[in-house]
């Protein structure tokens, strides 16, 4: 694993890694497609010329707007997303907004799992 980087948003803790990356989203907030700029500018300062798989580690309660899956899904170069999720509400909610999503995403309990499903998704990218 080489370098590692961190940035800490007002809404989110983003953790940086070769070929992925880890967003913690902070309690309470309401992740809209306006997210998407900012994950757009950390994927071209980080991975410009290559494919990436995003991780969501749900550790705190936040809600999604689902419409914002439409656009992420656009994004050239991120070829999946995985979400960790360890509660059964956490869980049915991330089912339902797979259905916005138009790339490989799945669910995990830890985020060992969700770090080696990522690694088998950029084999096959």
């Amino acid at each position: 694993m080489g370098m590692f980087y961190y940035y800490d948003f007002n809404d989110s803790e983003v953790f940086i890694f070769d070929n992925f990356l880890v967003n913690q989203i902070k309690e309470g907030v309401t992740v809209t497609p306006a997210h998407n700029e900012k994950l757009r500018e950390v994927l071209d300062t980080h991975f410009a010329n290559k494919n990436v798989v995003y991780i969501s580690n749900r550790y705190f309660s936040y809600s999604v707007d689902p419409l914002t899956y439409l656009e992420t899904s656009k994004i050239h170069n991120l070829v999946a997303m995985a979400i960790v999720a360890d509660s059964a509400i956490a869980k049915s909610n991330a089912k339902l907004e797979s259905m916005f999503y138009k790339k490989n995403f799945e669910i995990f309990g830890t985020l060992s799992e969700a770090i080696a499903w990522s690694q088998k998704q950029l084999e096959l990218s």
